[in-house]
């Protein structure tokens, strides 16, 4: 029975390595810049979809390593961009202190110069690109969408929204958000105002309030804000959405 057992875990360990998406560190330009990022390709054969994948205000940590390993072994080329130049916060106040600190014009130079990065891959289906991400992340996806016009999709999580008519009419992707209805920086009424404007400009928009959940509910580390049941339905509904825009 232990040999059995044995066997078994060790068989199963196999195979969650087979399917394991392969991450490695890359650099490309950004402007004079050399940046750096962590590609995550699927297992088996391109070319593949592929995402701009967008930290929270704690920089690249592991956390979003994960989701990105995730959404690879989703089928999707993932590129976890780093906007903080190789820093990671441990402190609510770092997290501040260098988040005020990223020039806003070359945080926008950084997600073009992924977009390009990820055009530029073989094994990358270059009309089946978008960009995800969280809190911070999630209002530089918005951001994503806005510059880049062949951009095929974007999921925000409880990011910073636009609601100026003129700037969201630029918008050709598909836009999925996520948001909580106790979050005080992002509140319901930002995001049914920002869904109003989509609405009005004829854009194709989705929109999920979760009553009970605050900001960063689908992060564990967020021990107080953690709701798991929303954070697993946010997942489903960002897989679903995904498939529905880059595997169509």
């Amino acid at each position: 029975m232990k040999k059995a057992l044995v066997l078994a875990l060790a068989v199963l360990l196999a195979t969650a390595t087979a399917l394991a998406a392969d991450g490695k560190s890359v650099s490309y330009k950004s402007g004079d810049e050399t940046v750096q990022g962590v590609l995550y390709t699927p297992a088996g054969k391109g070319p593949f979809p592929a995402l701009i994948v967008i930290h929270e205000w704690w920089g690249l940590n592991d956390w979003v390593k994960d989701q990105a390993s995730k959404l690879a072994d989703q089928g999707y080329a993932s590129l976890a961009i780093d906007l903080y130049r190789g820093k990671v916060a441990t402190t609510p106040d770092m997290a501040h202190e260098i988040m005020r600190g990223v020039p806003e014009d070359r945080a926008k130079r950084d997600l073009h110069a992924a977009f390009e990065f990820l055009t530029s891959q073989p094994n990358v289906k270059k009309d089946r690109i978008g960009s995800i991400g969280w809190c911070m992340g999630g209002g530089y996806s918005l951001d994503v969408a806005l510059q880049e016009s062949t951009l095929a999709a974007t999921v925000i999580n409880y990011g910073h929204l636009a609601t100026d008519a003129d700037a969201l009419k630029k918008i050709n992707a598909p836009i999925l958000g996520l948001f909580g209805g106790q979050d005080h920086g992002i509140t319901p009424a930002d995001v049914n105002k920002f869904k109003a404007t989509m609405d009005q400009l004829g854009k194709k928009v989705k929109v999920k309030i979760y009553d009970d959940a605050g900001h960063a509910f689908e992060n564990p580390n967020n021990k107080d804000g953690y709701r798991a049941a929303d954070a697993a339905d946010a997942w489903t509904r960002t897989v679903d959405f995904l498939a529905g825009t880059l595997k169509k």
